[in-house]
């Protein structure tokens, strides 16, 4: 029978960099430059209509894309409405519409060439 000691072991939180890609934000950045003027002060993810009924994160999203993480973002990029509450409240003035956009067409590249890899094999 195991004792409860009052503390739980958490999972692993490393990043691993070998394993992950910045291409997509590269990409990203290439599409939409004023990614690099976010500053990550979440005041996005304070207004966004679609974070409040989902796990939608624009603030999320940009810091897993600077780290290399796109797959959770493709995952989870078509929550977003465009509604641009976002990018009235940005500080900074990024093109958060534009960003998102460009995330989301830049995702849907990669899926179709993930399908051609899977599909010649």
């Amino acid at each position: 029978m195991a004792k409860d000691f009052g503390y739980t072991i958490s999972c692993d939180r490393q990043i691993d960099f070998d394993k992950l890609s910045r291409s997509m934000y590269l990409e990203v950045k290439k599409a939409e430059p004023s990614v690099d003027a976010c500053i990550s002060c979440g005041t996005c993810a304070a207004t966004c209509t679609a974070g409040q009924f989902t796990d939608f994160s624009l603030r999320k999203f940009i810091l897993l894309l600077r780290r290399g993480d796109s797959l959770s973002v493709i995952q989870s990029i078509d929550k977003c409405m465009l509604c641009g509450k976002c990018q009235l409240v940005c500080p900074m003035g990024v093109n958060t519409r534009g960003l998102i956009y460009s995330i989301q067409v830049i995702s849907r590249r990669i899926e179709c060439r993930n399908r051609r890899v899977v599909n010649k094999m």
